[in-house]
């Protein structure tokens, strides 16, 4: 527990006319345009030692409605997620997608591949398996990347592997029944980047998780666990003992060795079915095995050994790869639809694979290179981005902003022709994503548009969990009319268990609808 503690940065069910700016202490004294509902939400226990940064601004006459702490830099959590992901937008349009291609080296004689078949990753985030039958992209509001760390997450029902198994389907119809050299996974379009919650690669296949669903018995039995995907040699063992209804679920994920996992733990009689995941190492040898899979599904026989390790280092050039015949093409959703996923259950990898594609779009394999890009395209767009120090794109610690900035970008965006769209890709209070339980059926209620973020860390000295941020930063449809940005930001609040997660989420929608039904 301490230890998913450390690690956790989660994103959660979370011309002007300048009024004066007031000064933040342990408790918040009166705030020109901010009414007094607010302040006693702020002035609560859990945030005596903390601060609060809130900056709210009419979008169509610019007059700035209230300014606390607006100019200081604070830790904003998954809020970054609007500047990677915006970033993309404007450089790449709502509609781009993203082509993978299957390639093959080699002749086909008789209908057998001479050569090799290289599935070349590009960085499409679902690889069609989140697609609804509407073509729009499925989530739950507590997503499956969260499951470890709080309860509650759920499965969408749409087949992980589906991309790969229209692949394989088009390398069938290509004319290919078999295939006598190997199956490689091109994984080099951006080089490996770590973050705390698994690797960013251009190759994601059910956001390189294996998901296990976990189901009580009878007290004092062993729980049945449902594996998806199911994809050799990955099997999975349950060492998790039912207990007493009322009693703790917690459950542990580990993995021995490759192609093995252990949940270990325990399940309430009267707990619904749990969600866990387990993040493998290497995401190309997963894909090439689910790939190779999918190719005997469809009928393609392959000779290589499915479970071996991916052979990249026997491809060619990447220039010379992509001049060999394509037998193969899956198009991604459109980056509309790739940043609603993204913004609507704040998914940290998805983020930062845009920081990539951003590096790789301007020359470089470096996803570091890709940060100063998005500087670039920031600044192009007219906005401050001295007011703003990043180190990932995802929001984890370290990365800062200003409140004031994040309402300059949200205002940018809310000029734009497609500004509904981009607004569209945000949670909504009350309805969807990560704000679905924050004042549910409340007067601001689907009137309010924003990004969640949450950073939290263990108080080992007092047994008490510190959230740096719990913050929201997007638009509000306020009760007279006007168009609002606004970002807030309670930074350093306490609360006695990682439940404070969920009290400060929905405080901080407090204070957003109070502030709707103000203006």
């Amino acid at each position: 527990m301490k230890r998913t503690l450390r690690r956790l940065a989660l994103a959660l069910c979370l011309a002007t006319c300048l009024v004066p700016a007031a000064s933040a202490s342990a408790t918040t004294g009166p705030v020109p345009g901010l009414p007094a509902a607010a302040l006693a939400v702020m002035n609560q226990a859990p945030y005596a030692n903390g601060q609060w940064f809130i900056s709210v601004r009419d979008i169509e006459t610019g007059q700035q409605l209230v300014s606390l702490n607006a100019d200081s830099l604070v830790e904003p959590g998954s809020v970054v997620k609007t500047y990677s992901m915006g970033a993309g937008w404007l450089n790449f349009g709502p509609n781009r997608q993203i082509v993978t291609p299957v390639k093959r080296q080699g002749k086909v004689v008789n209908g057998e591949l001479k050569g090799d078949l290289t599935l070349v990753g590009e960085g499409d985030l679902t690889m069609g398996g989140r697609t609804k039958p509407d073509g729009k992209v499925d989530f739950t509001n507590l997503d499956h990347n969260d499951a470890n760390d709080l309860p509650g997450a759920t499965l969408t029902p749409e087949n992980p592997l589906t991309g790969l198994n229209e692949l394989a389907e088009q390398v069938r119809a290509s004319g290919i029944r078999s295939v006598a050299g190997n199956v490689i996974v091109d994984d080099r379009l951006f080089k490996t980047f770590q973050l705390s919650n698994g690797p960013v690669t251009p190759i994601i296949i059910n956001n390189n998780l294996i998901d296990f669903t976990t189901t009580p018995g009878k007290v004092g039995k062993v729980a049945s666990i449902a594996m998806r995907p199911k994809v050799a040699p990955w099997t999975v063992t349950s060492q998790v003992k039912t207990v007493a209804a009322g009693g703790a679920t917690k459950i542990k994920v580990t993995s021995p060795s490759h192609g093995k996992a252990v949940l270990s733990g325990t399940i309430a009689a009267d707990n619904g079915p749990n969600v866990n995941t387990y993040a493998f190492e290497d995401p190309a040898r997963y894909a090439r095995t689910a790939f190779i899979e999918a190719l005997r599904r469809a009928g393609v026989k392959v000779a290589a050994d499915a479970t071996a390790p991916n052979p990249e280092a026997s491809l060619p050039s990447r220039a010379t790869v992509a001049g060999l015949p394509t037998v193969a093409r899956l198009k991604s959703l459109s980056l509309q639809q790739e940043a609603t996923y993204v913004l609507k259950v704040s998914y940290n990898r998805g983020a930062q694979t845009m920081v990539c594609l951003l590096a790789v779009a301007a020359g470089s394999r470096k996803c570091e290179d890709g940060l100063p890009e998005e500087a670039k395209i920031w600044r192009k767009a007219g906005l401050n981005t001295k007011s703003a120090i990043f180190i990932d794109g995802s929001g984890l610690p370290g990365n800062l902003i200003t409140a004031d900035n994040q309402v300059e970008l949200e205002t940018i965006m809310a000029k734009r022709p497609d500004a509904g769209a981009w607004r569209s890709t945000l949670p909504i209070m009350g309805v969807d994503g990560s704000l679905a339980l924050v004042q549910p059926g409340g007067p601001a209620t689907g009137k309010v548009f924003a990004k969640t973020g949450t950073l939290a860390a263990p108080d080992l000295f007092n047994n008490r969990i510190l959230f740096p941020a719990k913050a929201l930063g997007g638009y509000i449809d306020a009760k007279s009319g006007r168009h609002l940005a606004f970002t807030i930001v309670a930074s350093n609040s306490v609360f006695s268990s990682i439940e404070g997660a969920f009290a400060a989420n929905d405080d901080v929608g407090k204070v957003a609808t109070i502030i709707q039904q103000s203006f």
